[in-house]
């Protein structure tokens, strides 16, 4: 749900065991080198250009050679306490609960009596996450099982939402349904209760606290508006969100929502300007985006009214301005 992430050190880790240098990493995805400090944080698109840098520097298997280099020893927290848990059940709940932590994406789990569904969900659904980054989410769910359980752990079936699956060759035996709707990994649930030899139940206990004060200081001061911002990210390209459908997500009534945000100064209308605006000055940086695609990545129904709202935004066209401030960043980069 938060926009922003903060880089663990294990990442950049196993970036320069897989002998590439972060600040050729960094501007092989286009982004400021500052990215490379250890207390900066990044967008989702940010963090969506390093891995697609990542795969065009190493190739379509970096996803998985990714988790191969991975310091298990050095991972945050967050995905640290999934190792000490009581079996792969137990894991795998804390890896959900969790994990958004130190990287943007959500795993929601359902279940039924012979298997445990995880879908892997992503704060954008504008923009696609690249192979690799999918890959590396899969591989490190089955890394957990397989290490924490000391056995040959394969899940039960992937759902790929695209139409190869040659990466996991080797790796995974086990049915793989390309051109899915969602990304999923499947695991049975016999496999679930198996215990894990590194349970630590003294570790978990400080670990938890730990984990959820984080949480709670991550949502702490998120306001209404923030809430409401976020969501429209989400659902931009369904087209144009209503009040109604917002307050739904948020579980509370249209007047209601409309209350808080008149108390925080704000309005609907605002908020949605607003959000649009930020999103297009995003994408515009972009240089892989044409503008059609992203005046329909906005919401926008006709290219003209994109036009018609960027020019009050920015008193300029999104030709003009892409030229400009893609000019800029590269005399900066120079």
């Amino acid at each position: 749900m938060y926009e922003k992430i903060k880089l663990p050190a294990a990442f950049w880790l196993a970036v320069e065991r897989l002998s590439l240098s972060r600040f050729m990493l960094i501007k092989e995805a286009d982004l400021p080198l500052n990215v490379a400090r250890c207390d900066a944080r990044i967008t989702t698109l940010q963090f969506f250009k390093l891995w697609q840098a990542l795969e065009n520097s190493r190739g379509k298997h970096v996803g998985i050679e990714f988790l191969q280099v991975l310091d298990r020893g050095n991972l945050p927290p967050s995905f640290l306490v999934a190792y000490h848990a009581k079996n792969l059940r137990d894991a795998i709940r804390r890896v959900s609960r969790f994990k958004t932590l130190c990287t943007p994406e959500e795993l929601l789990l359902t279940e039924d009596k012979d298997l445990l569904c995880i879908t892997i969900k992503w704060p954008t659904e504008q923009l696609k996450p690249p192979r690799a980054l999918i890959d590396a989410t899969i591989a490190s769910l089955i890394y957990l099982a397989r290490e924490g359980t000391q056995q040959l752990i394969q899940p039960a079936k992937l759902d790929l939402n695209r139409d190869t699956a040659d990466v996991f060759t080797g790796f995974i035996n086990c049915p793989i349904h390309c051109n899915s709707s969602e990304n999923r990994v499947y695991f049975y649930q016999k496999d679930l209760d198996l215990s894990f030899p590194s349970y630590n139940d003294e570790l978990l206990k400080i670990l938890d606290v730990a984990l959820e004060v984080s949480l709670n200081q991550q949502s702490a001061g998120l306001t209404v508006s923030e809430q409401v911002k976020w969501l429209l990210r989400r659902s931009l390209t369904a087209g144009r969100p209503e009040l109604r459908s917002v307050a739904k997500e948020l579980s509370i009534s249209q007047r209601s929502l409309q209350r808080y945000l008149k108390n925080e100064g704000a309005s609907f209308q605002a908020l949605l300007s607003e959000t649009r605006n930020q999103l297009a000055c995003e994408y515009l940086l972009d240089s892989s985006l044409d503008i059609a695609e992203i005046s329909y990545l906005l919401g926008y129904e006709e290219q003209g009214s994109f036009f018609r709202a960027f020019q009050e935004w920015e008193n300029s066209t999104p030709t003009k301005w892409r030229e400009v401030h893609l000019n800029e960043a590269l005399k900066v980069r120079k």
